[in-house]
């Protein structure tokens, strides 16, 4: 695929857009992570958060569907190599779950960081 012109772009654009709505029909963890990326955006709507503060949203939300995207695409890669248990493909498969998972951890840390001071905890 040439990368010149606009056809080259929109045609990325388009591959790209398939793979998010492959990711969002066939993976149940990326519609969980759709569902957390909203509830964010809309908290840190309702608590007018800085700009600096959309900053730390925006960087935890990216992580987390970064490594949502390469860990389908390990998967993928690892169920088209065989139809067999392969325990090299197994421990891939298992790095990439990890990955997503210190994503999601470290998401949810900088998310209440950033959003627990706006928020008024009293009764």
């Amino acid at each position: 695929m040439s990368s010149k012109g606009t056809s080259g772009g929109l045609a990325s654009l388009r591959i790209a857009l398939a793979g998010l709505r492959h990711l969002l029909v066939s993976e149940r963890s990326s519609r969980i992570h759709l569902v957390a990326t909203l509830a964010v955006i809309a908290a840190g709507l309702a608590v007018d958060l800085a700009l600096a503060e959309w900053r730390w949203i925006v960087l935890a939300i990216s992580i987390v569907w970064l490594s949502e995207a390469f860990n389908t695409a390990v998967e993928r890669l690892g169920d088209a190599m065989t139809d067999q248990p392969h325990p090299e493909i197994g421990i891939a498969k298992d790095l990439a779950a990890a990955a997503v998972m210190f994503a999601v951890i470290a998401a949810a840390i900088i998310c209440i960081s950033v959003l627990a001071p706006h928020l008024d905890w009293s009764p």
